[in-house]
């Protein structure tokens, strides 16, 4: 078998074989198959596309190329996102999710872009670590229920490999390659039951209905063919899903969450996650008994608590929940007034985000170092009533805030007379 003949077989549209992907994927793994065979695959993959066969099977071999986190119990479930911007889900679906009696080992990566990265985030705990070992990672989830790591060597360890050059062969953009990439290490972490949040819109990586369709189905069926209970679901990011943006803005916004405060798209999302993540994995029988669950983990604050305990397991100061002066602060803070009154009818969220990646919330490139007070705190939801003169939001930087970021922030956010239709939740497929 040559990779020469796998090219071209793939350029020309035919299907790989699972043994073809084998010795392809092995072959890259052992440095047998060079860089700029591997680039021509890809590019080859990027124009014809593989079906879902050849896409469970890449997922699959990537998964063998690396350890497998073997965890014996029936409800153990991970969450993904593909991430958008004042996304904190996983910060609040995952501690209420182990408050239920799951188990919840959770895989999470950086921020690049103005997406937000789950580890970041969590980085405003001075002291959390999310770089331990797979002994640690396997008892602390024993013990409390829920731990989270970013991905190591050993986990799906091809999946990077690939990965560094699909980003420098202007290949990341395929539909097989990410949904096999984030399945990878999905499966590899042993989860048992898998609920995906594929994000759709200006600020997501997917911005039509199609485009996160085609993905969402993709995944869902590769999981689904590897034998994983799964729910995936297809919702708005034109708008920012809550009221921050930016690292510490987002993890104090969460915590205020996990202690009762509603936000409107968010808050909406998470139940939505959260029921149906409990009715797959059948730790509740129905809808409804999954809702009274979800419900009275927020009355009782065991989300909340279970938040608390992971930060402190994993070296965290715990003290922060109780003292939000303790997180790093901005030194320059600048508010947006609003220029007449009506109600809010877009808050454009790729708009923001790039505003928050020049406050310093984000990275450009994936060595950049972060501010992790940096960000905005939005003061209105979509469609609510605002007068001319009162605060629309408020941006938070240690850099100095130029007149640029405040025009831009003006500019992203829209008043109009009238209400506008908003919808969440396109669709869901489990």
């Amino acid at each position: 078998m040559k990779m020469y003949d796998l090219i071209t077989k793939k350029k020309l549209g035919q299907v790989l074989s699972k043994d073809e992907i084998e010795f392809m994927v092995q072959g890259y793994s052992d440095n047998e198959i060079p860089d700029y065979q591997m680039s021509a695959m890809l590019m080859a993959i990027y124009f014809k596309g593989m079906n879902e066969q050849e896409a469970t099977d890449l997922t699959l071999e990537m998964v063998s190329s690396g350890e497998v986190l073997t965890i014996d119990d029936d409800y153990l479930v991970d969450k993904h996102s593909t991430g958008g911007v004042a996304d904190t889900t996983s910060l609040i679906v995952v501690p209420i999710l182990a408050a239920a009696g799951c188990k919840v080992a959770k895989m999470s990566g950086r921020g690049l872009g103005h997406t937000g990265g789950t580890i970041d985030k969590l980085e405003s705990f001075h002291g959390f670590n999310t770089e331990i070992s797979n002994e640690k990672f396997l008892k602390q989830l024993g013990e409390i229920g829920v731990a989270i790591i970013g991905q190591t060597k050993n986990l799906a360890p091809v999946d990077k490999k690939i990965y560094a050059l699909r980003d420098v062969t202007a290949t990341v953009n395929s539909i097989p390659l990410i949904a096999s990439s984030i399945m990878a290490k999905k499966l590899a972490s042993g989860a048992k039951t898998i609920i995906l949040d594929v994000k759709c819109g200006k600020g997501a990586f997917m911005s039509t209905l199609d485009e996160a369709r085609e993905l969402a189905y993709t995944m869902f069926k590769i999981g689904k063919r590897a034998n994983r209970n799964m729910v995936a679901i297809i919702s708005d990011m034109n708008h920012p899903l809550g009221m921050a943006i930016g690292n510490t803005l987002e993890v104090i916004d969460s915590i205020k969450v996990l202690d009762g405060k509603y936000v409107p798209r968010l808050s909406e999302l998470c139940e939505t996650i959260v029921v149906k993540t409990l009715v797959a994995c059948k730790k509740a029988k129905n809808y409804n008994e999954a809702k009274d669950i979800y419900q009275n983990i927020l009355t009782t604050k065991k989300g909340l608590d279970k938040f608390k305990e992971l930060i402190i397991a994993q070296g965290g100061d715990g003290s922060y929940f109780e003292d939000f002066s303790k997180f790093d602060k901005a030194l320059f803070e600048s508010n947006i007034l609003a220029d007449k009154s009506g109600y809010i009818a877009n808050i454009d969220a790729l708009s923001l985000g790039k505003v928050a990646m020049d406050l310093g919330a984000g990275r450009v490139k994936k060595d950049d170092v972060i501010d992790l007070a940096a960000g905005i705190i939005l003061k209105y939801h979509i469609n609510e009533k605002v007068k001319k003169g009162e605060i629309l939001a408020t941006l938070y930087s240690n850099r100095t805030i130029d007149k640029r970021l405040i025009d831009k922030m003006k500019e992203s956010i829209s008043i109009s007379k009238s209400k506008n239709s908003e919808e969440l939740i396109y669709e869901i497929i489990k």
